[in-house]
């Protein structure tokens, strides 16, 4: 815990990712499959969702007045499977209430096509033309077929302007051990999506680790450069 609390204070004084800016569109791409709504194994605290909701409310309306925002959730809708992704909208000033209305109504389902979902966010940012940022809050493995790492490769051959980041919010390892429940090693497979695209990986158990991973990822508070309760005129 100790070593998880020191190294979320390092990334919140990281600076930004290389070429990234306040002045670049960022989408945000949401878990919503059915992962998001566990509790836990034995049944203590409360699901995912709502934990991830409480962050949001938190981290965003400081963000969201210099950054331009916008919101793809998979998960639910669709057939509940595979082709479940859906553009909610596309990057917005002031974005916060919406994002946040977005995920308090949704009701987690539904598979994890992870890889799709950045692909099409990034669609919306014109990843081959301009710069931007994807940042991907995710809890699951991917389960729809996609190959992330050989997005990443395109992404990184085709657009160096594109960042992806990446937030691991409670991911679990392939085997669960009664004798320990430190899941610090446990790394998302979407994790070469930052790898590859000078973004950043974070891992997240609590509220406010999840907190400071999309003031990382999300912010533009470079060394205290930028005010982030003023908006840019």
């Amino acid at each position: 815990m100790l070593l998880r609390l020191l190294s979320a204070l390092v990334l919140a004084a990281a600076p930004l990712a290389a070429g990234e800016r306040c002045t670049e569109d960022a989408m945000i791409v949401f878990d919503g499959s059915g992962s998001m709504a566990e509790i836990g194994f034995n049944q203590i605290g409360v699901p995912r969702i709502s934990e991830a909701r409480a962050a949001l409310r938190q981290a965003l309306p400081e963000i969201a007045p210099v950054r331009r925002l916008g919101l793809v959730i998979y998960g639910p809708g669709g057939d509940r499977t595979c082709r479940n992704i859906s553009l909610r909208f596309t990057p917005q000033w002031d974005a916060a209430p919406r994002i946040v209305s977005e995920v308090d109504a949704l009701r987690p389902a539904g598979g994890t096509p992870l890889t799709e979902a950045v692909r099409q966010a990034a669609e919306v940012l014109d990843w081959r033309n301009q710069p931007g940022a994807v940042v991907l809050v995710t809890d699951g493995k991917e389960t729809c077929n996609g190959a992330p790492c050989q997005l990443a490769a395109e992404f990184r051959a085709l657009a160096p302007g594109l960042t992806v980041h990446v937030i691991g919010y409670k991911v679990r390892g392939d085997h669960f051990g009664w004798e320990s429940t430190d899941y610090a090693e446990a790394v998302s497979v979407a994790r070469c999506l930052a790898d590859d695209t000078g973004g950043q990986y974070v891992s997240a158990e609590t509220v406010d680790e999840l907190v400071t991973a999309l003031r990382v990822t999300l912010g533009c508070n470079v060394l205290g450069a930028v005010d982030l309760t003023r908006k840019p005129s």
